[in-house]
């Protein structure tokens, strides 16, 4: 079932360099050397994809700093990434209740506390089954009541099944939060606690910056990141590995260290949505916590440990 073992590192690299082949960036290639600078190899090598799509090894010294691709205008954040399908899976056998996603989530977003987009909580199916912990994100359904309701189209899903919020045009009704079965929205009640320079910005939907009081937020899956060829923020920061991402199209998830069919592992390991019933069709697929990496009262330390 597995496709590919890689370092976490090597495959940011690898997501770059495609990122600026995508774009035609010459001048600012990953893999080349400014005029008459002197680079001596490190003896350090990187993976990346050639354009022909063909695994190269470089040496780390000639690699460059991409740039950030140009910001988008909000009406091409409300498109979409032509030819993708997102999905996320969640291997609930892998969380330890570290909550090193919901931190990074936070840091990224300049979300104020308490404002988490990933939450994760201690769960039980049945009064003699044991615990688990278990992290949850916006679903990014394929039908989702969110958007159906929300009276200035400020909730929008996109082509590549990423459901946003755009800031500019939310009235704070709420009407969202009380149609999502999955509560995964929050209301910034106040003013969100940010650099000036941060909040002069222009509202992006694909950053998700910056937040502005008396409006909705949500997990974006870090629409930004996926644009430029990385993983979400919360995939990348849990050292645990226990949040895959991926292309539905393609058939693919990975964690960054780790690559998979996706069919595979929902079919090897039992995956399934969460309220399958209620027809929203989410893009959040879990993996049941079976052959656990870590005990139950291990995530309890852990609370307590954060709690201090």
């Amino acid at each position: 079932m597995e496709l590919k073992d890689s370092s976490r590192r090597d495959f940011l690299v690898a997501g770059l360099a495609v990122a600026a082949l995508a774009t035609g960036c010459t001048s600012n290639s990953p893999f080349e050397a400014a005029a008459g600078e002197d680079v001596k190899p490190s003896g350090k090598k990187v993976k990346l994809l050639s354009v022909d799509g063909e695994e190269i090894e470089l040496d780390e010294a000639f690699l460059k700093p991409v740039p950030h691709l140009p910001t988008i205008s909000n009406a091409e954040a409300r498109v979409g990434i032509p030819g993708k399908k997102f999905v996320m899976v969640i291997d609930l056998s892998r969380c330890k209740n570290l909550k090193k996603c919901q931190s990074a989530c936070n840091h990224a977003h300049d979300l104020n506390p308490g404002e988490n987009w990933i939450k994760v909580d201690p769960m039980q199916s049945a009064e003699h089954t044991a615990p688990y912990w278990e992290p949850t994100t916006c679903m990014h359904c394929d039908e989702p009541p969110c958007v159906k309701v929300c009276p200035v189209d400020a909730t929008f899903k996109r082509q590549d099944g990423i459901v946003l919020i755009d800031s500019d045009r939310c009235i704070g009704c709420r009407f969202c939060m009380a149609a999502c079965p999955y509560s995964t929205r929050v209301f910034n009640w106040g003013a969100p606690e940010i650099p000036a320079d941060v909040a002069a910005q222009p509202y992006s939907a694909e950053t998700s910056i910056p937040q502005k009081k008396g409006t909705v937020g949500k997990c974006d899956f870090c629409a930004d990141m996926t644009r430029m060829g990385m993983l979400p923020h919360c995939v990348s920061a849990c050292p645990n590995g226990t949040f895959f991402y991926g292309d539905l199209n393609e058939d693919s998830v990975t964690n960054g260290a780790e690559t998979f069919r996706f069919s595979d592992m929902m079919r090897d390991k039992g995956g399934y949505r969460l309220m399958e019933d209620l027809g929203t069709k989410p893009s959040v697929y879990y993996l049941p916590p079976v052959s656990r990496n870590f005990p139950y009262e291990s995530g309890l330390e852990n609370d307590k440990l954060q709690n201090k």
